[in-house]
């Protein structure tokens, strides 16, 4: 799809004729308003009104389907009482003091903490634009401003009315009140709406939506780059002879860090039959040349004397004098591959040159790194690198990287290329599952103790994988010697487990690793809950019952966890000695549980249903809920079925979908979502649906067959899935 490059009518603001005001937070968090004029101000505006009462939502995180276009402009139009239909959306610019994740300090998406964090900071933007054109429309009409309701965009006193861009010009030159009432949860009428259209719904479904793909630019040329087929490989030289038979090529040159050898052709096409046509001397030394098995012998070698300890409260070497002494333990060894993310649009990056410097076109996810990556790369000052952001065909934390890998690639093809023309950089598909950053490679060792009544009494977990934050401008993330993302769900467990010991190893390898959906919860949530159903076969108790028997309601979190597991029970009509399977995980500061349904013939395994309750706090958008709860099980589904990306002397196997295979539609089951009544403040629901669905799973396929699943994907165990 081509689609010239516009604002499409999401600026009505800055066309002539139009006075437009903005509210939002100035960098000391204190409200602020300003007309057009002032946007070049220290400001951070996140509502914009033009004169025809057309209200523009800034939106600082950027949208990959999760929903965040609809969610905060849902926060803004609830305080500000907008019509729906006439709120429209833009994405904010790069600018981490104006924009940044609140959580985060940065400017970035992530962690599923987009609404988490912006919760009151809409709010407040959406009730500081009301109380303006309240007091505005009061000083117009000679009344008191008491006397004003607000409904759908239109302002009333008695016989009186006007649309909000009536009053935008004299509420532009009024003061902002620091600190806006806001609504009570009673009040709500968008908050909770199981009505409301979602704002990306109609540009995608008519093709007139702008993803980074589609960025067609007058002059553009199109690159791609031949990458090491083993990670950490260096070019040392190259020969383009064949590709100069391409129709379509103009040249070919060594990126600057001699990563790979960048073609640049006429179109994507062309670009891309040259890049293949390309003859590349390697330089293996520095490069990954293991193969898979290897690695995971390597990872397993790691368990018997872990590096780190991982818990506050209990020395892994206090654990084995009380395992000794229990009247049973249990074993069990886990292993998890890497895996690509595969967003349904590859990476891809255009930058064009501006008369300020550079414009980078992008469906970017981390501006606060994308920036000064760009500049340090082509010798600008930040302040010179504008982003623009568009949608993102999916991302599952592929373009949130440290390293800005595809903008970076994309900022040395047009450094090469003489900076004259813009530059769109295109992965393949196979580029994309063959280019690294995949959720990384792990191994579990777990023994637990049990008394004669069946209660824990220790517990040994031991955890070797790569970390994903050492190293990286993330790193600031790490306590003492231990990356919270390689143990959280096991570190951060709400089970009340007594004497739970920790022990953490940092695998070493040139694979780059970087978070996928959920991050770490996506093997330590399988962990847990697996061992979880472990000790209820081994002592004999309903899975759910000793789940709740091992939460405490007076601990705030907790109790969220046994209304999910309670939730989930009901509505799936769960009854002791089912042989359905259940796993409940608290990730991103979500409880969901599920209950899953499966059939079982012979080793062909059908997922019928899965039940799916989430505490979450309040419900902002309820449907936007429900469907990231369904796709995080889809996404689920496809990990742990069949997935996995391996190496045979350090060059990637798979390279494209034949070989790593999405989730099939007769494959996704029927899923009901139940959410937990909560007028709490809103934690994540992009990732948490992900980590308790392969182990409910796996324990349903348990609970039919007897058989344990401990390595992961699932076909290892023999399984196929229909």
């Amino acid at each position: 799809m081509t689609i010239n490059v516009s604002r499409r009518g999401f600026l009505k603001g800055t066309a002539a004729g139009t006075t437009a005001l903005l509210v939002g937070l100035n960098a000391k968090g204190v409200l602020a308003a300003g007309d057009m004029a002032a946007v070049a101000t220290d400001m951070n505006p996140f509502v914009k009104i033009d004169s025809n009462g057309v209200v523009t939502v800034i939106i600082k995180h950027f949208e990959m389907g999760q929903g965040t276009t609809t969610g905060l402009t849902t926060l803004v139009a609830e305080e500000l009482d907008a019509d729906w239909d006439a709120v429209e959306i833009d994405f904010a610019p790069a600018d981490v003091e104006r924009y940044k994740n609140l959580f985060f300090g940065a400017q970035g998406t992530g962690g599923s903490t987009s609404i988490a964090n912006s919760f009151m900071q809409y709010r407040e933007a959406g009730a500081a634009a009301r109380d303006l054109l309240v007091r505005a429309a009061a000083d117009s009409w000679g009344v008191d401003a008491g006397s004003i309701t607000v409904e759908n965009g239109m302002i009333k006193s008695g016989s009186k009315s006007g649309h909000f861009g009536e009053f935008v010009a004299a509420a532009a030159t009024m003061e902002a009140v620091e600190k806006p009432a806001v609504k009570t949860p009673d009040q709500f009428k968008l908050i909770g709406s199981e009505k409301l259209h979602r704002k990306d719904n109609t540009g995608k479904t008519t093709g007139t939506a702008m993803f980074a793909m589609d960025v067609n630019l007058p002059g553009m040329i199109y690159a791609a780059i031949l990458r090491s087929p083993k990670f950490g490989g260096t070019v040392v030289s190259f020969d383009d002879s064949s590709a100069k038979e391409v129709g379509g090529f103009f040249a070919a040159q060594t990126l600057p860090n001699k990563a790979g050898v960048v073609a640049f052709g006429k179109n994507t096409w062309a670009a891309f039959q040259a890049r293949d046509a390309l003859s590349v001397e390697w330089d293996f030394s520095a490069a990954e040349t293991r193969s898979s098995d290897q690695m995971m012998d390597d990872h397993r070698a790691m368990l018997d004397s872990p590096a780190f300890d991982a818990s506050h409260e209990t020395p892994l070497a206090s654990v084995a004098p009380l395992l000794d002494g229990a009247a049973k333990t249990i074993d069990a060894e886990f292993t998890f591959p890497f895996l690509a993310h595969a967003p349904l649009e590859p990476e891809n990056c255009t930058i064009e040159p501006t008369d300020f410097g550079v414009r980078v076109h992008d469906g970017c996810q981390f501006p606060t790194f994308t920036r000064p990556t760009v500049a340090a790369i082509l010798g600008l000052e930040p302040a010179q690198v504008e982003v623009k952001t568009l949608y993102a065909g999916g991302s599952y934390g592929r373009r949130a990287n440290a390293t800005s890998d595809y903008n970076a690639e994309a900022a040395m093809a047009f450094a090469v290329s003489g900076k004259k023309v813009p530059v769109k950089l295109v992965w393949s598909r196979e580029d994309d599952i063959k280019g690294g950053y995949y959720r990384p490679m792990s191994a579990h060792r777990a023994k637990i103790g049990v008394d004669a009544d069946g209660k824990i009494t220790g517990w040994d977990h031991r955890i070797a994988t790569k970390s994903i934050v050492k190293g990286t401008p993330f790193a600031g993330m790490v306590q003492g010697d231990v990356d919270p993302t390689s143990v959280e769900g096991v570190a951060e467990s709400l089970y009340n487990v007594p004497n739970f010991g920790i022990g953490l190893s940092d695998f070493e390898t040139p694979v780059p690793i970087n978070w996928w959906r959920s991050v770490g919860h996506t093997h330590t949530g399988f962990v847990m809950e697996s061992l979880m159903d472990m000790v209820a076969t081994e002592t004999g108790q309903d899975p759910i019952e000793m789940r709740l028997s091992m939460l405490d309601a007076s601990n705030a979190n907790q109790a969220r966890m046994i209304e999910a597991i309670k939730l989930v029970r009901e509505i799936s009509g769960w009854k002791a000695g089912d042989k359905r399977g259940f796993a409940a995980h608290f990730s991103f500061n979500t409880c969901v549980a599920v209950v899953a349904d499966v059939t079982v013939e012979d080793t062909s395994v059908h997922v019928n249903k899965l039940f799916m309750a989430v505490e979450c706090g309040v419900a902002v958008n309820p449907d936007v809920i429900r469907a990231q709860m369904e796709g995080g099980a889809g996404f689920a589904l496809s990990a742990i079925y069949r997935n996995e990306i391996t190496l045979t002397d350090g060059e990637v196997d798979q390279y494209n979908f034949p070989d790593y295979e999405m989730l099939r539609n007769h494959e996704m089951p029927e899923v009901e979502v139940a959410i937990v009544s909560s007028n709490g403040a809103p934690t994540g629901v992009g990732e948490p649906g992900v980590p308790p669905t392969g182990p409910a799973v796996a324990n349903a396929i348990f609970a039919q067959t007897g058989k344990r699943i401990m390595d992961l994907p699932m076909t290892k165990a023999g399984f196929d899935f229909v």
